[in-house]
């Protein structure tokens, strides 16, 4: 998915900086459900000692700030014949609004691509494509990246050990 999409961003742009409109009750919500929204609505207001009528109307209300975007499975990706992590620098021809328009089309359609990210730097974009193993990779290198509209260059790195990968955005206390 590119940077300029998501599969949510329901409330996205009326979230940007709610964070300091929020107590201390809303920031356990949040750290709770980041931690596991398959938790009962019942369960979360024990957590954060609420009622549950109560903590249900926080959750609605953080919801239409914007600020819970969306709820998902995370599936495990070696079980699900995607445990190979690469990491593709992109270089565009040009830099102009057509060609970074033409390739984020065709980004979003790449087999296994979970995040495109426009970035600064030596690369004009960046993206994160899981597939099942090395081979896979090589022919998703060979049929889909090489077609890409408009890139320069393209340069690939295997994540050999993840350190750290979260989907728990920090909050401040």
């Amino acid at each position: 998915m590119c940077a300029t999409k998501s599969r949510f961003s329901s409330g996205a742009a009326q979230a940007v900086d709610r964070l300091g409109e929020l107590d201390r009750t809303d920031r356990a919500i949040l750290r709770a459900l980041q931690r596991d929204a398959s938790i009962s609505n019942v369960a979360l207001a024990a957590k954060v000692h609420l009622s549950a009528p109560a903590c249900l109307r926080r959750v609605e209300r953080l919801k239409r700030l914007g600020l819970i975007d969306g709820v998902v499975a995370l599936l495990n990706p070696k079980a699900a014949g995607a445990g190979m992590l690469v990491m593709i620098g992109v270089v565009l021809d040009r830099s102009t609004p057509e060609s970074f328009a033409e390739f984020e089309k065709a980004a979003v359609k790449i087999s296994g691509c979970m995040e495109c990210h426009v970035v600064t730097g030596e690369f004009d974009y960046f993206l994160l494509v899981r597939t099942k193993d090395g081979e896979s990779f090589n022919r998703l290198h060979a049929e889909q990246l090489l077609y890409l509209p408009g890139v320069r260059q393209v340069r690939s790195f295997m994540v050999i050990r993840s350190v750290l990968s979260t989907t728990e955005l920090p909050l401040a206390v």
